[in-house]
């Protein structure tokens, strides 16, 4: 089954407090709550907060959204362990993670193998927390094409490893259908917008509805439950917001 949602970075303006109002409002399931400003990592009592908010108004921790760069983070000073103990307090079930900071094209072997083994490893201790790691899917990492991708997670090879989708920017959407198609097996949660051609031009979800339609048919068929999360929206204003909610609810209903 596919749940709505929102990643909660599309408010960083908003307090915990108002976004599960916002998303409560829209009529909404889930949220993933962002590791930048909401919920930092290693602020537990807030993580503790955060979770009974959620809940408490009969939402759920769809993911934590960490700023975690696989292969980086922990010797710049960020702990995978903090990072983990936060989306446990918070009660999330997968971690997103940034596997590198750097486009799959100039990043050399070398590199790409630290981000391997520093992404098995993670996987390993989330595992024993029974929390998942999901890469993003993102330009400017090793999932910025689809080629790129799917070898990473046939080169990391870990059952505790998922990865989120959303469409490439600017990528046609055919392309997007080959590359979502060959992720199935391992998909995790999805993020949900329309911009076109770039992430600067921001459009009402309901305009990417034929775009969208392509897409749909094979979500339905990935393995598991997900949220289809809503990332970011034009203006960042909270109408925009409520109006895409209700784009993604009609589109999640139909057959």
């Amino acid at each position: 089954m596919i749940h709505p949602g929102l990643v909660s970075v599309t408010f960083r303006k908003l307090s915990p407090a108002e976004i599960v109002a916002l998303v409560k409002q829209a009529g909404l399931k889930g949220i993933e709550w962002g590791g930048d400003v909401h919920v930092p990592s290693g602020d537990l009592g807030r993580a503790r907060e955060v979770r009974e908010i959620t809940q408490e108004n009969g939402l759920s921790v769809a993911a934590y959204g960490s700023y975690y760069r696989v292969g980086q983070s922990e010797s710049a000073g960020m702990s995978f362990e903090r990072v983990l103990a936060t989306a446990v307090e918070l009660g999330a079930p997968t971690i997103r993670v940034w596997p590198g900071s750097a486009a799959s094209d100039v990043t050399d072997e070398e590199a790409r193998w630290k981000i391997i083994q520093d992404l098995r490893r993670i996987a390993d201790l989330a595992a024993r927390a029974g929390v998942s790691v999901s890469t993003e899917f993102h330009g400017g990492t090793l999932t910025d094409t689809n080629e790129s991708a799917g070898r990473l997670l046939v080169e990391v090879d870990h059952s505790n490893v998922l990865t989120l989708w959303q469409p490439h920017n600017g990528e046609e959407t055919a392309e997007c259908v080959r590359g979502l198609s060959e992720l199935l097996p391992k998909l995790g949660n999805v993020h949900i917008f329309h911009w076109w051609p770039t992430s600067a031009e921001r459009h009402p979800l309901a305009e990417g509805a034929a775009r969208w339609a392509k897409f749909w048919p094979l979500l339905r068929q990935a393995p598991g439950d997900r949220f289809a999360l809503l990332e970011f929206v034009q203006g960042d204003e909270p109408a925009a917001f409520l109006s895409d909610a209700a784009t993604l609810k009609t589109w999640l209903a139909q057959a």
